[in-house]
């Protein structure tokens, strides 16, 4: 595993706290969309799908870090839409850094040398570039639906790295991936000095216009034990080892979709970042009036019976590992011998 001793340490001591003031549901990670806009228009996301008045607006900063502090998450994920089209993407980033929370700025990385050599983003431990690479060069140009874009993200990653960035890659896979093709994409990855990979199974976005094909659960495990089975020693993933364990069927967890809450300039999503069901005018509002229980798969809701996605399961693993001596054996076996 590859997550830096002082941000384990900072999300470790945060959990802790969390249970011993007897807080059962609690954010781990603020996923903080300042825009919708984007410069591509991949098959599987039902992000971009708004109409065009609603794609030219954006958050103002000082909205984005009011959300981080009302929130109180030690870690933000700066999706979209393309965050590195948002016109004040570097003052946030500054912003959010020195209030000592770790981002996660997740990017496509079509515009990312051109804004590193704009020295728009300074080096630091609270910041990193999250890739969205969605396997080898002709998988992932296939996923975006657009040529040469692999080849664009490569150029950005190399930049980044020889800058001092910390880059992890973010890796969304749907029915159809190749699991010897993904672990050849990893070793890839890992030539290019990235910090670690992060991966999940895609969800079925409503408004994705490629619906057939999304992961189902059985199927999901499948792929994921073929995968993530007999790990090279080189390979670092950028997650808690139990939720890869989770992806293959080795670990059963249910959602915690209040584990990594979404802002956006409609407010306070409900319940998840993948389902849009209503709004929340405040964090307070979002956690004590949303009906958790109709929520994951025990609750029996059509809509997140073969979810495995990381915003609802990550953190569920995370909180396993730091609240049980058997999830904190099971995490430090996997982190010690590489084996998941």
């Amino acid at each position: 595993m590859s997550v830096p001793f002082s941000q384990m340490w900072t999300v470790a001591s945060y959990v802790v706290t969390q249970r011993l003031r007897g807080r059962r549901r609690y954010p781990l990670v603020l996923q903080l969309e300042p825009l919708f806009r984007c410069n591509l228009a991949c098959a599987g996301c039902g992000k971009i799908q708004y109409p065009a008045q609603i794609l030219r607006k954006h958050l103002a900063v000082e909205q984005c870090v009011a959300a981080v502090e009302e929130c109180g998450a030690p870690m933000v994920a700066i999706p979209g839409g393309e965050p590195l089209m948002y016109p004040e993407i570097g003052r946030l980033v500054r912003e959010l850094v020195a209030r000592k929370r770790y981002v996660y700025l997740c990017t496509n990385a079509i515009l990312l040398k051109e804004k590193l050599q704009e020295d728009v983003f300074v080096p630091s431990k609270f910041l990193s570039f999250s890739v969205h690479m969605d396997g080898v060069r002709e998988d992932h140009d296939e996923a975006v639906c657009r040529d040469g874009v692999f080849d664009q993200a490569v150029e950005g990653i190399r930049e980044a790295v020889r800058r001092g960035f910390r880059v992890t890659t973010n890796s969304t896979l749907f029915d159809g991936a190749d699991p010897l093709r993904m672990r050849r994409f990893f070793d890839e990855m890992m030539a290019l000095g990235v910090e670690g990979m992060m991966v999940s199974p895609g969800y079925s976005y409503s408004k994705a216009p490629d619906q057939e094909h999304f992961l189902r659960r059985q199927r999901a495990h499948e792929l994921f034990s073929q995968m993530l089975s007999s790990p090279k020693r080189q390979w670092r993933f950028n997650q808690s080892p139990l939720f890869l364990q989770f992806l293959m069927g080795k670990q059963d967890f249910e959602c915690t979709p209040w584990g990594i809450p979404t802002y956006n300039m409609f407010g306070w999503q409900r319940p998840c970042y993948l389902l849009q069901e209503g709004y929340a005018k405040t964090f307070a509002e979002l956690m004590e009036t949303t009906k958790w229980d109709h929520y994951g798969r025990r609750s029996g809701n059509d809509k997140c019976r073969d979810c495995m996605v990381h915003c609802g399961y990550e953190p569920s693993a995370v909180n396993h590992t730091f609240t049980s001596w058997r999830g904190l054996r099971d995490a430090a076996v996997a982190t010690l011998t590489g084996r998941l």
